[in-house]
């Protein structure tokens, strides 16, 4: 089988070096983080630059918990700018590699099999990723770290366990050096795809390194953890089969719509339903957008933190597969109505398409009348339009003018987090 090449390019604390660079600061060097300045100490840290985290900060921690006798900048988020950035670095890795061998992982991380450049460009992978990185450096003023490995797996390990503690920000592993360097690596949760629960889960049999998972028994890792044993088993060894086409490739035999958020205050019951009927409205369009109906509909209630109160959950089923707001939205709001304590304060809400399916793929009734169904999706074709060429806030309904309304604010943002056109700084 012929020996494979891949590496996995992180851009260092991203959205904090985009801000350093973009105030001529070094991102190395600065103290900044990324947090909206509009929301209390307790907001999380999108972002902390590497200096901060030299002394300490974690990335992702709440602006109260950084030492107050560190000064640093509070840069608020500026996410278009974040992704305008992630794509010019894109096209730098188009400049070196095809499409085909690229995979995003993520706004600030991608893999790439350079199997078949490594001649192409007379480099080894170790060579390659460095002139890859450097590119991105000159052009961008953007640091990368990378892992390289003879897997996925691999190349992900190296970067996340052995880049970042290497002069030239890059690590590299074979299954070989994998069973040398890290079997006996703790904690487990330094591994990708092994969080807290799995690692606690392991811990009841006394199994804390990947030697251990190697060398337990196989039919209790399975009793376990079902079918993902088998990726625990062959991770413990550093094996990993799938490539980058094989990802590509994939399609989900089963495909879901959701839309969620945190409320930014505790909500009463009839504000909580509110903000059901927004984002239904909402998910209505995406699945028109996306040419989609769904026949099922699931809905999740978080309450207040004050609160040692589980969360309400249930599912509720259409008459039929529709992306009608007028089925969808009554439907969510009887939903929420059921399942939800009034006396209970809301603070998270999660709604879920389920079985969403192409239009043209479904079977209904010779006794079904689509018309209304026709009219409907016309009209919202017609509001989509409209908000492609002006905006999403071109055409809003009543709801939306509600104090407790969200639709407004968060058709300003991105990802939850404002997009930065507001905010220039």
């Amino acid at each position: 089988m012929e020996d494979r090449h891949y590496i996995c390019i992180d851009l260092k604390s991203f959205y904090a070096s985009v801000e350093c660079v973009e105030r001529g600061l070094d991102p190395m060097k600065a103290k900044l983080v990324v947090a909206d300045p509009e929301r209390k100490n307790g907001t999380i840290c999108l972002a902390v630059s590497p200096a901060l985290k030299s002394m300490g900060v974690k990335n992702r921690c709440r602006v109260f918990e950084i030492p107050k006798n560190i000064e640093y900048i509070k840069a608020p988020p500026r996410m278009q700018l974040y992704i305008d950035y992630s794509a010019e670095i894109y096209g730098i890795y188009l400049s070196f590699f095809s499409p085909e061998d690229i995979h995003v992982y993520s706004i600030d991380e991608a893999f790439i099999d350079v199997t078949n450049y490594l001649k192409l460009y007379k480099q080894t992978p170790r060579q390659l990723a460095k002139t890859v990185m450097g590119e991105i450096l000159k052009k961008t003023g953007i640091r990368a770290t990378c892992g390289i490995g003879t897997n996925l797996y691999l190349c992900k390990i190296a970067l996340d366990i052995l880049a970042k503690h290497t002069e030239d920000f890059i690590g590299e592993l074979t299954e070989e050096s994998f069973i040398k360097e890290l079997w006996d690596h703790r904690p487990l949760t330094d591994f990708w795809r092994i969080g807290a629960g799995t690692s606690a889960r392991l811990e009841k049999h006394g199994i804390r390194t990947m030697r251990q998972i190697a060398e337990a028994d196989e039919d209790m890792l399975y009793r376990e953890f079902g079918i993902d044993a088998e990726l625990l088993i062959d991770h413990a060894r550093g094996r990993e089969i799938t490539r980058i086409s094989d990802i590509k490739r994939y399609k989900a035999k089963v495909n879901s719509f959701s839309n969620g958020q945190v409320l930014m205050r505790d909500y009463a019951f009839d504000e909580g339903r509110l903000i059901v009927k927004e984002m239904a409205d909402l998910i209505c369009q995406r699945l028109v957008k996306h040419g989609c109906v769904t026949n099922s509909l699931s809905l999740y209630v978080g309450y207040s933190h004050t609160l040692n109160a589980p969360s309400a959950k249930g599912s509720t089923s259409l008459s039929h597969a529709t992306n009608s707001p007028k089925l969808i939205l009554p439907a969510l709001s009887a939903l929420y109505n059921r399942i939800t304590n009034p006396e209970y304060p809301v603070r998270r809400i999660n709604i879920c398409c389920n079985n969403v399916e192409k239009e043209g793929d479904i079977q209904l009734s010779l006794f079904y009348d689509l018309t209304e169904d026709e009219k409907e999706e016309e009209l919202q074709k017609a509001i989509l339009a409209i908000k492609r060429r002006y905006g999403k806030n071109a055409i809003l309904k009543a709801m939306n003018f509600n104090d407790a309304a969200t639709t407004r604010e968060r058709n300003m943002q991105i990802g939850g987090h404002k997009s930065g056109e507001q905010n220039q700084t």
